[in-house]
């Protein structure tokens, strides 16, 4: 009999989305005439803007015709795109990436699930708590950790408490870690870094010489222009840090799949012989061929996100699902409950009432009130005692669902 990957033996009975769509499901078997809310997974409700669709639409009917049918994508993206990102997403901002350091994907969850494949097995990882579960579950199967103890946690990491006490930004490590995972805005929390948060921590991976995963796929949901939308931003990151960013969250492109990872020239990592090994050469290498590109329909609606009009669609989108968040905070503020984030973020971080746990709160709204969340103890241990609520739904949706709530 074939020998599995025992590393996966160690993963929580069930990724967090898919237990929450087995209690979901359950309890609508049991309840067929409930009007269910769903404010758990963060998925987008308003249509992609008709500028993405037309250039979509156009880019199918290429296909088509000999002359202007296109097969395999260029293996980091077509150039169309990577030079539309690089003048809107980083010129426009002041700061300094390279077309040929973008590497185009379907996403950022896959790209910070992949990441960590170039990295050795005994790298010492260090994660917020909570976290984006894939951060965690990835070096899980990886080998990187130990088995979970009672509260979730796996020996082996470096858990950062991200908490009320800290404004939900994490402390540096006391000691040595290689690879940290950062998220701004942050899901689940909805916190976001300044620059001078960001800033301690390129000092602290350039005198360990680690390296920041820094993950921006909400980085258009930003309102203060003085927070940072990119680490590269702020000074030295280019020498200590990759970016994740999506077109889901932003475009709408939470069916379609799109994003891209930045990768600086810069980056170093060194092999087991003491040799200086440029990150950007493994990650291409790791890129070509574990991934066949993106469709160039896709990527031709990504690249019409930057048109005058794409930009707008996608601002009339941030800006609903952002009023949507100020009446939840609002709401949920008026019915006595304790709320974080929403702010810069579609995400709502709720503190549940009466010291009950995560898990149970999510039971008691779904039993109560008909409306899913998602517990903040699957985000990790610092995370119990929470709810996160998301702010992608329709209006009506969002105001039934607050006034349930404030009925309760």
């Amino acid at each position: 009999m074939v020998h599995i990957n025992d590393h996966y033996l160690k993963l929580k009975a069930g990724y967090l989305f898919p237990e929450i769509a087995r209690r979901v499901d359950a309890f609508a078997a049991a309840h067929p005439q409930a009007d269910v809310i769903r404010l758990g997974i963060g998925d987008v409700v308003k249509g992609i803007p008709r500028p993405m669709v037309d250039a979509m639409k156009e880019a199918v009917e290429e296909m088509a015709h000999d002359d202007t049918l296109q097969g395999y994508p260029p293996d980091q993206g077509q150039d169309f795109l990577r030079a539309a990102i690089v003048e809107h997403d980083f010129d426009a901002r002041g700061v300094q990436v390279h077309s040929d350091e973008i590497f185009v994907s379907d996403g950022s969850k896959c790209d910070s699930g992949a990441v960590q494949e170039i990295f050795a097995d005994d790298c010492v990882v260090a994660l917020t708590d909570p976290v984006y579960p894939v951060y965690c579950d990835s070096n899980v199967m990886a080998g990187r950790t130990g088995p979970a103890d009672e509260h979730g946690s796996y020996a082996g990491l470096v858990y950062m408490p991200c908490t009320a006490a800290n404004d939900f930004i994490p402390d540096l490590p006391a000691g040595h870690v290689d690879l940290i995972y950062l998220c701004s805005p942050n899901n689940p929390t909805g916190a976001v870094m300044t620059r001078d948060a960001l800033a301690r921590w390129i000092e602290y991976a350039r005198r360990e010489q680690a390296v920041i995963l820094f993950d921006a796929a909400y980085e258009s949901y930003i309102t203060d222009p003085a927070l940072p939308r990119s680490i590269y931003e702020v000074e030295g990151a280019r020498e200590v840090a990759i970016e994740f960013r999506s077109f889901s969250k932003n475009a709408g492109f939470t069916g379609l799949r799109c994003g891209y990872i930045v990768v600086p020239k810069e980056l170093k990592g060194r092999a087991a012989s003491g040799e200086e090994v440029d990150l950007h050469r493994l990650w291409a290498r790791r890129h070509s061929t574990k991934f066949n590109g993106v469709a160039y329909p896709v990527q031709r609606a990504a690249a019409a996100a930057y048109s005058p009009a794409g930009q707008q669609g996608i601002a009339e989108r941030v800006a609903f699902y952002m009023e949507n968040a100020a009446i939840m905070r609002q709401q949920l503020g008026a019915a006595g409950l304790t709320v974080y984030g929403g702010e810069h973020a579609p995400y709502l971080w709720v503190a549940t009432p009466d010291g009950q746990d995560s898990w149970t709160y999510f039971d008691y709204l779904l039993d109560k009130a008909h409306i899913v969340g998602t517990p903040g103890a699957g985000f990790g241990a610092a995370g119990e005692g929470y709810l996160r609520l998301s702010a992608f739904n329709h209006r009506d949706r969002i105001e039934e669902a607050m006034e349930r709530i404030s009925q309760l």
